[in-house]
């Protein structure tokens, strides 16, 4: 167990110290290095700041972006550029996301994804990613989809599942057990 906690600090210190913040002085949003909400409005910061480290969410907690951990019930990021790892039951990213989005029944995200998506319903828009969950679904994806049901519009990669669909796909867009586009 504490090896575990030691390698989860050290991955959230790499990725945090990767995310410099320019995006979001660029923005005009202020940055702030932790968050502790209950239900927003009522937390520590408003909801219009980003938070460079970390992020606890005992109900809904709703920021501009994360870099770092992001753990609570409802995650909910508006925009900017989220990095780190965001742990949920319910995740929503409503703009672009780099690390581990790991959300027991839902994750979303709006924007470009890179990276581990896991869950019962993974959604993104353009993904350079990996999903894993009962039902994937994208856009966009050059990676690897692995679930029951994946169902993407465009890919590059691989479809490991009952139900695989690529939507542009000439031949063959429906396929079981595996699917793919190259």
């Amino acid at each position: 167990m504490k090896k575990l906690i030691l390698l989860t600090l050290a991955i959230v210190v790499s990725l945090t110290s990767l995310a410099s913040g320019e995006e979001e002085a660029a923005a005009g949003y202020a940055e702030e290095p932790f968050q502790i909400a209950l239900w927003s409005p009522v937390a520590a910061r408003p909801d219009d700041v980003a938070i460079t480290i970390f992020r606890f969410n005992l109900i809904y907690g709703r920021n501009v972006s994360v870099k770092g951990l992001d753990l609570g019930i409802a995650n909910h990021c508006t925009g900017g550029i989220s990095k780190g790892w965001q742990v949920g039951i319910l995740n929503s990213v409503e703009g672009d996301f780099v690390g581990w989005q790991d959300g027991w029944l839902v994750n979303y995200t709006s924007g470009k994804f890179t990276g581990f998506q896991s869950g019962i319903y993974n959604e993104v828009a353009e993904a350079e990613a990996f999903q894993l969950g009962i039902i994937n679904r994208a856009e966009t994806v050059s990676g690897l989809q692995v679930g029951f049901v994946n169902w993407c519009d465009n890919m590059y990669g691989l479809q490991i599942g009952l139900a695989n669909y690529i939507a542009n796909k000439e031949t063959l867009p429906f396929f079981v057990f595996l699917n793919w586009s190259f």
